[in-house]
């Protein structure tokens, strides 16, 4: 092997870089990059290690590899003499010093106090009242730490390709940029009230120009570095994405370890949310990372994600402070995180045991997926968050924009699409799917997969056109479309949601969490100009598991008693309603009681559902109790002390009318209702115990429907065999008019 070998010379810095000297605590991958860097930039710096690490860098400085120059060149190899220190005792700071922690997190906390009351000048100060310290880590728990003795600290997301697997050598293949930077305060503080530059807090300069000047320094040290204001958002959002990545230490590349990463991160989320921690999403980060590009560097392969590297080493492992993190915030707030719990431990075990990366196999990862079933009928019944208490689904997880669709579907998780395309009277939806689809799209056939067929086909029909599959033919069906355990889904056809919604439902009725809805359907996506594909997918088989009852459902008994005794919403056109026409079904008018709400209302001119105050007035308008904002409707009401009893009796009845069927309205086991009851006496205008039913021709306009309770915060149980299963029964009575 060749190698294009120069020493470490360095170009003079400016006269405002030289007045800075950075001192690296920690020479792996991401603090011998950045030293190396600045170093070449003509900046100060100093190193700090420990170990071999220290001893190869004291005898033959630090081995620094970059890309060829050209294609089919050798690597260029710098040979750096930096200055390199053991500890702050060997250290004479000084002001104008910054601390650089790049250490892993599992060490900030020895470190931070080996550093914090190191003098400064001589004695005239310590690093902690006088010297930033900028935290180069992954995870949250640094930042506390550094913030319990600095009084400046600030706070990085690092994007470092960059790898440290043999001592004095870092391997950093990416370029024209070597890293990346999101920078700010950690917690970000406003400037002082009154303030100028310079502004003194604790001893400590905590205005802009502090950040600005070391972002300076980094950009001319060939990184990308962009400085904000809410640094521990962006911070949250890219723990998620350590979780996932980081999975390299231990499993090989597969599906089933994809379908970990999804529920780690789901998981997670989940946390979060508990937490009260707001998440950024990377993927929309505003740091321009076009210019870290990775190249092959001849005779270097690339380590893996920073566990990895740290295993192949034998050295630590900091997963105590990546799923640990989530670990711990889900003790704190009264919750289980059992799949992070899961690979944290195994992550800490193969260190222990001095294992090597991608020991384990899939064996070993469907343990963890059946934590992740456990934990979804947990989350189910609880709190999670796609769907909460009784199987509450969250507004703000019905619905996706074709944009943040598209980022989703180049991400390392993406969702699977389902296209579902389907109208009354047009039997050509296939036909419109092979002409042109979302790329990677799955066609689903409403009339024979999200329906079951035979029932629809017996005599009498008052089962509907349209009546439930059987929870394992839909299961099949949904392996057949390529579903596989703990991935995502999002639905979409031609006509603003109004089939896929029956896709939507049925999926979230049988148990997965992680189900939306593309907002403005097919005609968003063209006019966001984003790309379609012809022909049919065949995707591999699937291998969710799906069990019924997570949304309620009611039968045409607790149909009509809903009608009379709560609100019983029609979401069919007004004049099918009112009995004028009646295209399909054997007779024409409603369920008596029932009120006109068509869901086409629900959406505005373009295809998009309406927003979220505009629905929530709509069924106001209408007689639906509903919270006063979204965030009201993440928090589900509690079931009545009546309807406590008689779930714990396994009466089947709703509204106080008792139900020819014990099946009237179903709910999963770990729930009492899905819905409360409301008082025997209670009428459509009753307050917020009111129960919200949703029907329509034959139960698919109706899940549209009930997606835009959602939306508005209210839960609502669909009776699937709607007006189609109702006038077929001439049992049954018919109202017609207004109401």
């Amino acid at each position: 092997m060749t190698a294009d070998l120069e020493g470490s010379s360095a170009p003079a810095a400016d006269s405002t870089a030289a007045s800075r000297r950075y001192v690296i605590i920690g020479a792996g991958a991401v603090g011998a990059t950045v030293a190396a860097e600045l170093h070449l930039a003509g900046i100060g710096v100093v190193l700090v290690a420990r170990g071999a690490n220290l001893a190869a860098l004291r005898e033959s400085g630090l081995r620094y590899i970059r890309p060829p120059r050209s294609v089919g060149g050798p690597a260029v190899v710098h040979q750096l003499d930096l200055p390199v220190l053991a500890g702050p005792d060997e250290a004479d700071l000084r002001s104008g010093d910054v601390l650089v922690l790049a250490t892993k997190s599992q060490d900030s906390e020895a470190v931070l106090a080996q550093w914090a009351w190191a003098p400064v000048d001589g004695g005239a100060s310590t690093a902690a009242e006088a010297l930033p310290v900028v935290l180069l880590q992954n995870g949250l728990d640094s930042a506390r730490a550094a913030l319990r003795r600095f009084a400046t600290v600030l706070d990085a997301v690092v994007y470092s390709p960059s790898s440290h697997l043999r001592p004095a050598e870092v391997i950093s293949p990416a370029r024209p940029s070597v890293a990346g930077f999101l920078l700010g305060r950690a917690p970000f503080a406003p400037a002082v009230p009154g303030g100028s530059p310079g502004a003194v807090v604790d001893g400590a300069v905590v205005d802009g120009a502090v950040v600005e000047g070391i972002a300076g320094d980094l950009r001319r040290a060939a990184s990308a570095v962009l400085v904000v204001d809410d640094i521990t958002r962006w911070k949250a959002g890219k723990l998620l994405g350590n979780l996932a990545y980081n999975l390299d230490a231990i499993y090989p590349p597969g599906p089933r370890r994809d379908t970990v990463a999804a529920e780690l991160v789901t998981e997670a989320r989940r946390v979060f949310a508990a937490a009260g921690i707001d998440v950024a999403d990377v993927r929309s980060s505003p740091l321009d990372l076009s210019g870290l590009t990775i190249a092959e560097i001849p005779g270097y392969a690339r380590g893996g994600s920073s566990t990895w590297q740290s295993l192949a080493r034998g050295g630590s492992v900091e997963s105590d402070y990546l799923n640990g993190e989530i670990v711990l915030l889900a003790r704190l707030h009264g919750l289980t995180a059992p799949i992070n719990a899961g690979v944290q431990a195994r992550i800490a075990t193969a260190s222990r045991l001095g294992a090597r990366p991608g020991g384990l196999g899939d064996d070993d990862l469907e343990a963890l997926l059946a934590l992740a079933a456990t934990n979804s009928a947990t989350a189910t019944a609880t709190t999670g968050p796609a769907a909460g208490p009784a199987g509450r689904v969250v507004a703000g997880e019905v619905l996706v924009e074709a944009k943040a669709l598209q980022d989703e579907l180049t991400s390392a998780t993406p969702p699977l699409l389902l296209d579902v395309r389907w109208a009354l009277g047009d039997p050509d939806g296939h036909d419109h799917y092979r002409e042109g689809h979302l790329p990677g799209a799955v066609f689903v056939d409403l009339e024979t997969e999200l329906s079951d067929h035979a029932l629809a086909a017996a005599p009498g029909g008052t089962a509907g056109r349209h009546p439930l599959p059987a929870v394992d033919e839909l299961q099949r069906a949904a392996r057949r479309w390529g579903l596989r355990a703990g991935r995502g889904v999002v639905v979409y056809d031609d006509a603003g949601g109004l089939s896929a919604a029956r896709a939507w439902w049925l999926l979230r009725w049988a148990g997965v969490r992680d189900v939306r809805i593309l907002d403005g359907a097919l005609r968003a996506w063209r006019g966001a100009g984003l790309p379609l594909e012809t022909g049919e997918i065949i995707p591999a088989p699937g291998d969710v598991v799906l069990t019924g009852g997570h949304l309620p459902v009611l039968d045409a008994d607790a149909a009509g008693a809903l009608a009379r005794d709560g609100i019983l919403l029609d979401a069919r056109a007004g004049e099918r309603y009112r009995g004028e026409v009646e295209p399909v079904d054997p007779r024409a008018g409603h369920i008596p009681g029932a009120i006109s709400a068509a869901t086409g209302d629900n959406l505005d001119a373009t295809g998009r559902f309406r927003p979220a105050d505009e629905l929530r007035a709509r069924f106001a308008a209408l007689g639906v109790p509903v919270r006063a904002t979204a965030e009201a409707s993440r928090s589900a009401p509690a079931p009545t002390p009546a309807g406590a009893a008689a779930a714990a009796s396994g009466a089947g009845s709703v509204n106080g009318a008792a139900s020819s069927s014990a099946s009237a309205l179903r709910a999963p086991a770990a729930t009492v209702l899905a819905v409360p009851p409301v008082p025997a006496q209670a009428g459509p205008a009753d307050g917020a115990n009111a129960t919200v039913g949703v029907y329509c021709g034959s139960g698919v306009t109706a899940a549209h429907q009930i997606a835009a309770l959602a939306i508005a915060g209210v839960d609502a149980a669909l009776y699937a065999g709607s007006w189609s299963a109702w006038s077929s029964d001439p049992a049954r009575p018919v109202a017609t008019g207004a109401r």
